[in-house]
């Protein structure tokens, strides 16, 4: 079977980003008007000529999504296990060379965060570590997700990349999707953000959804982390990654996540700007190449930002998130990954989306016909 890595290194990313500044107004429209499109079609609508066309796009993704998903919105909540890691990433709180107390969540202190998130709703939980293999390898998270099955329908985690059979062991388990971001598809950017740790392996990452769609894993979740390069060139990779999967594993179910790079305790400014009209662009784009995938939204955006991208094209959400360790009931004070910036409780969230006429669906989709 065939890796993306060699996909992918027929691609030079200078010739790539040309190629989409390239793109004119009329490739905008030609691509607006077809039924289905495809990866050239994505590069005109994610090009500097397509932002004229926002509104028009912006209807189109909104009526494309209601069509494939209803008026709902998915809720999930991110749960943080741990911020040891063995990594040096220049943007993460969580990084080495951090000067921070450091703290991994017992299986009691787990219960407690875990009675508080079922209390408010939630049935679709997101588990969280640093890199740290030796103290959050697979024995911890094979032993949090068999504390935790019971309670949820369905277990995401977003962790270390692993070996195949690492993640069958945790299929087995009751693990359901596995979010796994390259961060950029730049490898010299890649590197620089990355001096150190296991996370240093550019391929290792890159290869990670191919390990995942052979262990037979529901569903996989992609992205990148916007601020780090070019956000055009890192959007157009990924939107290559995901349609490999998609015909590779075609069981499989796929996720995209739009991460614009947050203040944090480090301190690392964004190489490129990605502005709010940017983005909103940028999902559009996604939701026009392809009906099916879920968008995903987090706390990391603005309130103002998510009241409206809600009808646009994005199908769930996280509320009242916490990106510490215990930071929902066990230690509220301990340091976060980065800062959020839409800090509304879930109460307030669901509110808002009622309000637009959408309703809360609290399991994922595969549980839920519309």
């Amino acid at each position: 079977m065939s890796h993306f890595k060699e996909i992918f290194d027929t691609f030079d990313w200078e010739d790539t980003l040309q190629s989409i500044f390239d793109k004119t107004a009329l490739d905008v429209t030609q691509a607006l008007q077809k039924e289905k499109r495809d990866l050239e079609d994505f590069k005109a609508l994610i090009s500097p000529a397509a932002a004229p066309f926002l509104e028009e796009m912006a209807q189109l993704s909104s009526m494309t999504t209601k069509k494939r998903f209803g008026n709902t919105i998915q809720m999930y909540a991110p749960m943080y296990l741990s911020n040891e890691c063995h990594n040096i990433c220049t943007y993460c709180g969580f990084s080495m060379t951090n000067k921070i107390p450091r703290r991994t969540l017992t299986d009691d202190e787990i219960l407690k965060e875990v009675a508080f998130l079922k209390q408010k709703g939630y049935d679709h939980i997101l588990l969280v570590t640093g890199e740290a293999n030796r103290t959050v390898g697979v024995p911890y998270l094979k032993n949090a997700i068999q504390l935790i099955r019971s309670k949820f329908s369905n277990i995401t985690i977003e962790v270390q990349p692993l070996d195949q059979e690492e993640y069958e062991l945790l299929i087995a388990e009751g693990l359901y999707a596995v979010l796994v971001y390259q961060e950029t598809y730049h490898r010299e950017e890649y590197k620089k953000h990355h001096p150190k740790g296991k996370k240093s392996k550019f391929y290792y990452r890159l290869d990670t959804p191919d390990r995942l769609g052979k262990a037979g894993i529901h569903k996989i979740g992609l992205g990148a982390l916007f601020g780090l390069e070019d956000w055009r060139a890192d959007s157009f990779f990924t939107a290559l990654h995901l349609k490999y999967l998609q015909k590779s594993y075609w069981k499989t179910k796929y996720s995209i996540s739009f991460p614009r790079l947050r203040p944090h305790s480090g301190g690392l400014e964004p190489k490129v700007e990605m502005t709010d009209r940017d983005l909103v662009q940028l999902i559009c784009a996604f939701r026009l190449l392809d009906e099916d995938v879920e968008l995903s939204m987090s706390t990391r955006e603005s309130e103002i930002f998510r009241n409206n991208i809600v009808n646009l094209g994005a199908t769930s959400m996280s509320a009242e998130s916490k990106t510490n360790p215990g930071g929902y009931t066990v230690e509220p004070q301990s340091l976060e990954q980065f800062e959020i910036s839409d800090e509304r409780s879930t109460e307030e969230i669901v509110s808002m989306l009622k309000g637009k006429g959408l309703e809360v669906v609290w399991k994922d989709w595969e549980h839920f016909s519309v």
